[in-house]
């Protein structure tokens, strides 16, 4: 600790200064300076290397335990507990399961009657539309995503995704198609 200390100010104080200061010899502290990394750092940073980068391909999702699995898996070996130290001193923190949808706001409309009557066929095409909408959860946050489909031809006739939750408007979206946006009011 006191060699990395003095390692990392030398353009600050005088080496010899802070040698007498922290009460380190001056050939000890040349000494661990040019000293090559033991087995066992070399080995930590290996092992942190690993757990970086399970940590980062799992979209920092992996807690301690599944980052453990992972390190065993490349053939590295340690405990558990150690894994867990390494996660605290590097700050990594899975980041904590989502659990149900965002709350709903406003005021909810009336249902509406079922026109098609579970007759979820079309003879010819834009004679029967169905649409849906459902959240997603991204690394930005929720993304509401709405789709309009065309029952004879199975296509998507339109699509909108809106980061914000939308008003009390009756157009909820902007829709992403050729011809849609005319159809739909």
């Amino acid at each position: 600790m006191r060699f990395a200390f003095i390692a990392k100010h030398p353009n600050i104080w005088p080496v010899a200064w802070l040698c007498n200061a922290l009460d380190v010899s001056r050939s000890g502290f040349h000494a661990w300076l040019n000293r090559s990394p033991s087995a066992h750092s070399r080995h930590d940073d290996g092992l942190a290397t690993t757990i970086n980068g399970s940590f980062k391909s799992s979209d920092r999702t992996y807690g301690a335990r599944r980052i453990w699995h992972d390190v065993l898996a490349e053939g590295l070996s340690c405990r558990l507990h150690r894994v867990q130290r390494f996660m605290r001193e590097d700050g990594l923190r899975a980041r904590p399961r989502r659990r149900g949808l965002p709350k709903d706001v406003g005021v909810r409309a009336a249902a509406s009657d079922h026109l098609l009557d579970r007759a979820f066929e079309a003879s010819a095409p834009n004679q029967k539309w169905v649409a849906d909408f459902t959240y997603i959860w991204t690394t930005e946050g929720w993304l509401d995503v709405a789709a309009v489909v065309d029952l004879f031809s199975r296509r998507v006739v339109g699509w909108a995704m809106k980061a914000e939750r939308p008003s009390s408007s009756p157009m909820l979206f902007s829709w992403r198609s050729g011809d849609a946006a005319s159809r739909i009011a």
